[in-house]
């Protein structure tokens, strides 16, 4: 199936790498305890946090709603978006198109 989209990969990516970094325990999605994500440097924590982007992105293709952490990550293909559930009360949206 896959995540349908006329953005740059990039620019998606991008855009997605923020969103679910703003999701408080995004890091559990790997595995990872809140020790061991304390323990990496700002740029170490930025690739995780687009390598879990990428899985995610890809993962949509196949699953329209994924968990992440406490959040939630939903595939919209009627809108053309992804939306990012961070938390009760904050939603993002990356758009496709």
């Amino acid at each position: 199936m896959g995540v349908r989209h006329a953005r740059e990969y990039k620019d998606i990516l991008d855009d997605l790498t923020d969103a679910v970094s703003a999701i408080r325990d995004s890091y559990s999605f790997f595995e990872m305890t809140g020790e061991e994500w304390g323990e990496l440097g700002d740029q170490e924590k930025r690739e995780v946090m687009e390598a879990l982007a990428d899985d995610v992105f890809y993962g949509l293709g196949e699953e329209p709603v994924l968990h992440v952490g406490e959040g939630v990550v939903a595939y919209k293909p009627k809108f053309h978006v992804i939306e990012v559930m961070v938390d009760g009360k904050e939603a993002r949206i990356v758009r496709l198109i």
